[in-house]
């Protein structure tokens, strides 16, 4: 039997619980056809630690935001990601969520490595590590190996979400998912914030989603063993990441495109 296909799909930060039962609800329901292929996996951030500006919503705090994300997986049943952002708070995340995840520009931080992946070993979950903005694929090799002291190579998972090369710009390396597969862990593709333009709107971020689908079907093609999405039912007005995230009816066009393209590949 073939192994289902890792899809993390949410919004960017949870606004409410009332917004991310509505995004389950609709996304359990919409990608019922495909539940054989892939293993959608609820994801929503409690804390927005990296926003652009003091001023802008961050999130509704670990406590709050852990008890939606049970609410979710008790409604629902789904599988959950969110991020941590301290070793501190690796152990309190994983007790909740199925997946851990360490943001990108926490990718070098041994101590947060080392302590999510502890928790993960602990209550049975997986660590997802986003590659830095800043960082080189070949790199990553040696996050995998900070976490494998700790955790099996089937419980990490490399992230790539764009490298910076220029003022307010991500570029995506296809040849990432080739050089971090060589680790021997699965790969993901960030979709959606590899379109992002960081501060390219002074106080916040800029994005390109028209860029969303052309980039997610070269992952496909390239690689990639799973795919990291956000998305919400009116992205215009979303509290976070208004420009790059997909809106939320677009979801199951982008599934069928990337399933077939595996198919192929």
């Amino acid at each position: 039997m073939k192994e289902k296909m890792d899809i993390f799909i949410g919004p960017c930060v949870l606004e409410s619980e009332k917004l991310a039962l509505e995004v389950a609800d609709f996304l359990v329901k919409e990608l019922e056809p495909y539940k054989d292929k892939i293993q959608l996996n609820f994801k929503g951030s409690f804390d927005k630690a990296n926003r652009s500006s003091i001023d802008s919503y961050r999130g509704p705090g670990i406590d709050a935001g852990l008890k939606i994300l049970e609410r979710v997986k008790k409604d629902y049943g789904l599988p959950t990601l969110t991020d941590f952002h301290s070793p501190e708070q690796a152990d309190l995340v994983a007790s909740v969520v199925d997946t851990l995840q360490v943001p990108a520009f926490l990718c070098r931080q041994t101590d947060i490595i080392v302590e999510g992946a502890k928790a993960c070993k602990r209550y049975g979950g997986r660590l997802k590590v986003k590659k830095g903005q800043f960082l080189a694929p070949a790199d990553t090799k040696n996050i995998v190996e900070k976490a494998a002291n700790f955790i099996s190579l089937e419980n990490i998972l490399l992230t790539e979400r764009g490298t910076s090369f220029g003022y307010n710009n991500l570029i995506v390396d296809m040849a990432s998912f080739q050089i971090m597969k060589s680790f021997g862990v699965k790969t993901i593709h960030d979709a959606t914030h590899c379109v992002q333009m960081p501060g390219g709107l002074g106080k916040s971020t800029g994005g390109k989603r028209d860029q969303i689908f052309t980039l997610a079907k070269a992952a496909a093609a390239a690689g990639a063993d799973g795919f990291f999405m956000e998305a919400h039912p009116d992205p215009e007005k979303a509290l976070s990441d208004a420009t790059s995230q997909l809106p939320l009816e677009r979801v199951k066009e982008l599934i069928d495109i990337i399933l077939k393209i595996k198919e192929v590949v």
